[in-house]
């Protein structure tokens, strides 16, 4: 080897270790969401994005998941940074609960995101016109231990239908869609913003339907649990459906454990906010988030996000009609 390709080599070398070194410095944070026929995953993959380009020092990615009980105990053990999560399990996994049994109380809300509407679901030829009328059947109730479990269980139990009374199948949303499909399945309860994918594919391809709430027994179970909202899917959201639907609606929140650092909060309220209209054509929910919100949480909030809030007042604006 001549002196001169010697220290070509040499100066070759010593660039790799510079970029692999460089390359080392980046932490990687990890964003749960939930399965991919819901809404979380494509927002949480554009926030995850657009974090990694406003963050040099840190790569973020969006994982697929279970949903918010799933996400909340990975960040608990260390294998989350960041995750969405309903306020059933906020509240629960805060103040402890037979899903929570030890108090989680450096849980943090970050920032709102949108509101789930629970949609039911009925399969094609179905004659079920409520929720009172599924007992015997096969419903599909969200992956064991979600947030949507959670809500499917309450909601059931409010219109007089307990676990016991179905043929309870735990299934992601795109699961209970194809299962629909299949006539594999009777119902499911989903909670997602909408339009969602998953009921999309449903109503499109398979003849699904949509049912909506008892008014009396959702509004005992708003009474018990004041998360829950009066909420309608509009006509025309899905296919066959002409008319509103009454449901009934929890906010969703980005949240982390109280020792995130204060440049990530920053960066991620400078995001949700200066970048929602290009969040919302990502998806139309995404142009909802609205940071009056916080004024009215199940848990509190990072100690960073009233500094922030406080030296950015005009970030609160009204959210993008979508």
């Amino acid at each position: 080897m001549t002196p001169r390709i010697r220290s070509l080599a040499f100066i070759l070398a010593l660039l790799f270790v510079s970029a692999c070194e460089g390359g080392a410095r980046r932490q990687f944070m990890s964003i749960g969401t939930a399965g991919t026929g819901g809404i979380y995953y494509p927002i949480g993959g554009a926030i995850a994005s657009r974090l990694s380009v406003a963050d040099s020092s840190r790569q973020y990615t969006a994982e697929v998941t279970g949903g918010s009980v799933e996400n909340v105990n990975r960040m608990v053990n260390g294998q989350m940074d960041l995750a969405f999560a309903l306020p059933v399990t906020l509240y629960e996994a805060y103040n402890g609960s037979e899903t929570f049994p030890e108090p989680i109380k450096n849980l943090r809300i970050l920032a709102p995101l949108y509101a789930n509407m629970t949609h039911i679901m009925v399969g094609p030829g179905s004659r079920v016109q409520s929720i009172s009328e599924l007992k015997g059947t096969r419903v599909a109730v969200g992956p064991p231990g979600s947030g949507t479990e959670q809500i499917a269980k309450q909601v059931l139990e409010a219109h007089g239908v307990t676990y016991d009374d179905i043929d309870v199948r735990y299934l992601s949303f795109a699961e209970a869609a194809a299962a629909l499909k299949d006539r594999a399945l009777d119902a499911a309860i989903i909670s997602v913003g909408y339009p969602a994918s998953a009921v999309l594919d449903a109503t499109t391809t398979g003849d699904a339907r949509l049912i909506g709430v008892d008014s009396v027994s959702a509004a005992a179970l708003i009474e018990r649990h004041p998360y829950y909202s009066w909420d309608v899917i509009p006509a025309g959201a899905y296919p066959g459906q002409e008319e509103e639907l009454l449901t009934l609606s929890q906010m969703n929140w980005i949240v982390s454990l109280d020792t995130l650092p204060d440049d990530v909060v920053d960066a991620l309220l400078t995001i949700v906010t200066a970048d929602r209209p290009e969040l919302a054509r990502v998806h139309p929910m995404a142009g909802l988030i609205d940071l009056r919100r916080l004024q009215d949480t199940p848990i509190p909030v990072h100690a960073e996000v009233e500094r922030w809030l406080a030296a950015h007042p005009d970030a609160v604006q009204a959210p993008v009609t979508p």
